[in-house]
């Protein structure tokens, strides 16, 4: 929700805002056509890992239950707010939308501010441009003092879901330079500087192992990709060729019937543990395309995707589930005139402001609720067709430089991510069925 304040005499909070951006208090009016689902990790279906608050959750586990301590043990640090939060909106469909905001450089003179209390604290963030000053609502902001741990554990719920046997995607925007590649992998060398990828595979095989104790095993496999001047580049190919050898011709993009993605000729590994999937995700950042830019000194020039499949059968059960996680740090938007980008810089830069310009083109016609959405104008929109218009979890974390300089596409990037978080993509489903004797 934006709110353009132009006269001392300010209207409510409640009168600002959308009915669809209303605090998780006051999201009761939604109406559900089905009982709304239990809180990740309680499904009487799936794993339980935060414990049995219910007579119905115990009453209906499987012979191989942990003790209450056990469970307890195994819960995610997530607050019961949060839960609930996630729980109203997903009986929406919305796309949620969390804010961050990176610190101030030295030499940088700051234009954002926060609400100090009342119902916005930790949901609002106002910004000065041009001596007007604009108030935007989401489902979370966060401060430029917010530690990594801290931002991991807002999201962690929604990490925990993959193992439930959901589709679950987590992207980073905004303009180069506002700290998305930091977001999203951190230093994963120093333990308070990791970012939400290397924690989040972490989490997964932490509780996975844990999970053995209740019959559950798990098989999982990754790959990493990025998109470079419109073309697929596999990030794991020992051997890379150029795109004007063909490298990236190859590679497809398919659709199958249950909203699951596939790339022809993408290398997929079978990983066990958590020190494989990080040698992997070294490898990629070696990989990965990235130039100087008068914004960036260490530029992304390519958006990057970490996919984990996550395959789960229950011993005890033959409850089988599919679940996939989906980490994705996306190329900065740039103004060529600020960028000063010239030669390869400057291709990039068209390619990467277009293939954004497409994802905004379809976040416009899914708010509107059109009958034809344009996924097939760039590889990322259709790469992210499932996360965008399927039965995905979808989490947008929208950075924000806070500089005076930079209020022009702040101001862009708060507006697309409103419209972001009114999009309706669908209620996630879970996949997941019983295996018959033939499979066992």
């Amino acid at each position: 929700m934006e709110c353009q304040i132009q006269q001392p005499s300010l209207p409510s909070p409640a009168a600002a805002r959308a009915p669809s951006r209303r605090p998780p208090q006051q999201l009761g009016h939604v109406v559900a056509t089905r009982p709304p689902s239990p809180p990740d990790g309680l499904s009487p279906e799936g794993p339980d890992l935060a414990g049995a608050t219910t007579p119905t959750v115990k009453a209906r586990r499987c012979p191989h239950r942990s003790s209450l301590r056990e469970r307890e043990s195994l819960a995610t640090a997530v607050p019961a707010a949060a839960r609930l939060a996630g729980q109203l909106l997903e009986l929406k469909g919305n796309i949620r939308v969390f804010y961050r905001v990176r610190p101030l450089l030295p030499n940088e003179s700051g234009a954002v501010a926060y609400p100090k209390s009342g119902e916005n604290l930790g949901r609002g963030i106002e910004l000065t441009h041009n001596g007007q000053m604009y108030f935007f609502t989401f489902d979370k902001v966060f401060e430029q003092s917010t530690s990594q741990e801290d931002v991991f554990i807002e999201i962690s719920h929604l990490v925990q879901s993959a193992l439930d046997g959901y589709k679950v995607c987590i992207f980073a925007y905004g303009q180069t330079g506002s700290g998305k590649t930091y977001t999203m992998m951190g230093n994963p060398e120093l333990h308070d500087q990791k970012g939400l990828i290397p924690r989040s595979l972490e989490q997964i095989f932490q509780t996975s192992q844990a999970l053995i104790s209740q019959g559950w095993k798990y098989k999982m496999q990754a790959s990493m990709l990025e998109i470079y001047n419109e073309a697929i580049c596999d990030l794991l190919a020992t051997n890379h060729t150029t795109i004007q050898d063909g490298g990236a011709s190859k590679y497809s993009i398919k659709h199958d019937a249950n909203g699951n993605t596939h790339v022809s000729d993408l290398i997929i590994v079978d990983v066990l543990s958590i020190n494989e999937v990080s040698s992997l995700l070294k490898r990629a950042a070696q990989s990965r395309s990235v130039g100087r830019t008068q914004m960036n000194e260490e530029s992304s020039r390519s958006h990057c995707v970490f996919t984990l499949r996550i395959f789960g059968v229950n011993e005890g059960t033959d409850q089988q589930v599919q679940g996939v996680l989906n980490l994705i740090d996306l190329a900065g938007s740039e103004r060529l005139n600020k960028s000063g980008a010239t030669g390869d810089r400057l291709k990039e830069t068209q390619a990467i402001n277009k293939s954004l310009s497409c994802l905004s083109d379809v976040i416009f016609s899914i708010a509107k609720k059109e009958e034809h959405v344009p996924f097939r104008n760039s590889k990322l929109t259709y790469l992210l067709q499932p996360c965008l218009g399927g039965d995905s979890k979808t989490l947008m974390f929208v950075n924000l430089s806070p500089e005076v300089s930079s209020t022009g596409e702040s101001i862009c990037s708060l507006r697309f991510a409103a419209r972001v978080n009114s999009c309706e993509i669908g209620i996630p489903r879970r996949q997941t069925q019983v295996r018959s004797l033939a499979q066992g």
